[in-house]
């Protein structure tokens, strides 16, 4: 297995021992948590024996709760008598009390967990809770009983597509009213426009419960629970549902790499101890986020969280997970401040094994759930074998975010002119990855869109963006702004990875910032929703930029892009021009700022025609309409290559193709 990851790697190859160690941690911990002849998929059950539950003839609460002296459970159904049902401990630090009839516990009864711990009477929510709603008068979280007849799924065969076009995107802040939006309404709303830029994929934030609202919904409390904030659980399912009708994917950004701190409504301490689902002690506190790092070397916690991983497969129908904060679970510094330039970092005393082992463990569940399921990581280091599967030596992912293109872009356009833009730099920071590790190439995420950051439309327009983008309206820095936008999506769309991604209304140069309501701007709304009536306004150039996005992903589907092999054909770093050939396509960049070029030489790979499809100069983006639509034929040079003339605007991006 190890001499597979090194013969597809052969830099790994003075690491194999460090290799092997971390898949013998792998087979190890997976020999010692299942029984003979069990799967991961036989093992990942704790959601349906642990939590609330109908029996033949009642209900059933068990929670894990080892530190616990004793457990009461409690709530609308017993008047909030907190010694009235008493709960027994039965094995291996598990509580249990059966209610006796169908009618013990009935939908939206608020249910709570009391945990007796020495001295101290903990109120908690239950753990596996499915359903969590807060208290509009006194604000207080509690666990709603929440059941329903068996959800009548359509997606039967539902398979995802090979070549991902993410559109990530997040429930509450999806709609222009300033409000919390709603599953149901991005359902209505949303959807048939994801659906006609052409993306087919889906990637939702913020869906496991969280108290803070502007944490993003990376601070869950209830793992289990899909938020409230939106809608019912049905509500998630319908949404889910309605996207595999419309061929769209669907993945959650699942959060396993900390917790929320919260006691009461989270799991943090809720035996009365600090490390029942965490590390002890100051280990078990992230430094930088202010949350909890779980122990994934304690088996229980193992099994809670590939259990969860299974809850949102098989209960919502989720085709895969995007794992946030991957950097932070690999490294017991979390790579806060490493650059990771040099191979020994990531086979040091500082690597995880432990959470390596975790993430290993979650991709076989996964696939073993649905062989079709699809698992991307959010890690900055790069890991090598982090996206090779498991039976080479790899951690299993199929794609790794390409954090490194984003900053490089923002860093781009925050310190360097783009006349001084490097094109070789920024080939290599697009083209080059670890061999077979396919990536998700983009320009922004939710990440680059939030306060104290800036939208790249927005970086390059900046208060010129409030009265600029009428069509009406000509500047320098608004024709600059709409010139790169669209130069730098086409280039990392097309050679960035092969997976693309966007956040919702970036793709159309959404203004502003992402600002969640907070008592520093009086709790408004105002920017934290997206304003699609300035893509639909036929007066606004946000409609050119969108028309380009939704025609940039129909090319590169039709031309086979994202599978593709790129090959550098030209970079000449004095007139800023770069061409490659990628897919069925044949890419030309003019990227000075001042020089358009009249009979440039395009060197192709060889004899043929090439007919111009697109142009980020056609009129329908915003352009000037300089680039015809024609045909133009290769001929070959004395020096035996093969290549044609075009006129190559400034701050202009052109694509061909072959035909015969």
């Amino acid at each position: 297995m190890i001499q597979k990851i090194t013969s597809i790697d052969p830099s790994l190859q003075h690491f194999e021992s460090d290799l092997q160690l971390r898949m013998d941690k792998y087979v190890q911990t997976k020999n010692a948590l299942l029984q003979p002849g069990q799967s991961l998929n036989d093992f990942a059950n704790a959601h349906l024996y642990l939590g609330i539950h109908r029996t033949e003839d009642g209900w059933v609460y068990r929670e894990w709760a080892p530190a616990a002296d004793e457990m009461y459970f409690t709530g609308d159904f017993n008047g909030w008598d907190r010694r009235s049902c008493p709960m027994t401990r039965v094995d291996n630090g598990i509580f249990e009390v059966r209610l006796p009839g169908p009618d013990a516990l009935q939908n939206g009864q608020k249910v709570s967990a009391i945990v007796i711990s020495g001295d101290r009477e903990l109120d908690r929510i239950p753990a596996y809770a499915n359903y969590v709603v807060q208290d509009p008068n006194d604000h207080q979280w509690n666990a709603s009983i929440y059941t329903s007849s068996p959800f009548r799924w359509t997606d039967s065969g539902f398979k995802p597509q090979k070549n991902l076009f993410i559109y990530e995107c997040h429930i509450g802040m999806a709609q222009e009213d300033g409000k919390v939006s709603t599953y149901r309404e991005f359902r209505e709303h949303n959807l048939k426009r994801i659906k006609a830029l052409g993306y087919n994929t889906i990637q939702i934030m913020a869906i496991m419960e969280h108290p803070y609202y502007a944490s993003f919904g990376y601070q869950v409390t209830n793992f289990f629970a899909p938020s409230s904030k939106f809608g019912t659980p049905d509500d998630l399912k319908e949404l889910v549902n309605a996207a595999h009708a419309m061929g769209i994917t669907v993945l959650l950004d699942v959060v396993h790499s900390h917790a929320a701190p919260n006691t009461r409504e989270g799991i943090n301490e809720f035996d009365g101890s600090d490390h029942q689902y965490f590390h002890a002690g100051a280990k078990g506190n992230h430094s930088a986020w202010g949350t909890k790092c779980f122990n994934y070397g304690k088996p229980e916690v193992l099994h809670f969280l590939l259990s969860n991983l299974k809850y949102w497969q098989t209960e919502f129908h989720f085709d895969g997970f995007r794992f946030d904060g991957v950097t932070s679970m690999l490294y017991h510094d979390h790579g806060l401040g490493v650059a990771f330039s040099d191979q020994k970092q990531y086979f040091s005393m500082n690597t995880d094994l432990e959470a390596v082992t975790y993430l290993q463990l979650a991709n076989e569940l996964v696939r073993q759930v649905n062989p079709n399921a699809i698992t991307i990581a959010e890690d900055t280091s790069a890991l090598p074998g982090l996206a090779l599967p498991l039976e080479v030596g790899g951690v299993g992912f199929d794609y790794r975010l390409a954090m490194g293109e984003p900053d490089m872009w923002i860093r781009l356009l925050k310190e360097t002119p783009d006349e001084y833009w490097n094109l070789n730099n920024i080939y290599y920071e697009l083209a080059i990855r670890r061999p077979q590790e396919r990536v998700i190439g983009y320009v922004e995420s939710h990440d680059q869109a939030l306060v104290g950051d800036k939208t790249v439309m927005f970086r390059m327009c900046d208060q010129e963006m409030y009265w600029g983008m009428d069509k009406s309206y000509r500047s320098f820095t608004v024709d600059r702004a709409m010139a790169l936008h669209k130069m730098l999506r086409l280039l990392t769309m097309s050679l960035g990875g092969e997976g693309y991604l966007t956040f919702m209304g970036n793709e159309f140069g959404h203004p502003e910032w992402i600002d969640f309501p907070r008592e520093g701007n009086g709790w408004s709304y105002h920017y934290c929703r997206r304003q699609w009536s300035l893509a639909d306004n036929p007066n606004l150039k946000y409609e050119f930029l969108n028309t380009f996005d939704r025609d940039m992903v129909s090319m590169a589907k039709k031309q086979k892009v994202l599978s593709g092999h790129d090959r550098q054909l030209l970079i000449h770093e004095d007139d800023k021009v770069m061409v490659y050939k990628k897919g069925g396509a044949l890419f030309a960049y003019n990227f000075h700022c001042t020089k358009s070029f009249d009979g440039y030489y395009i060197p192709v790979p060889g004899p043929g025609n090439y007919q111009v499809i697109m142009s980020t100069d056609d009129f329908c983006y915003g352009g000037d309409g300089r680039i015809y639509h024609q045909c133009y034929t290769a001929t070959k040079g004395e020096d035996g290559t093969y290549g044609f003339r075009i006129y190559l605007p400034s701050r202009t991006a052109v694509v061909f193709r072959k035909v015969k």
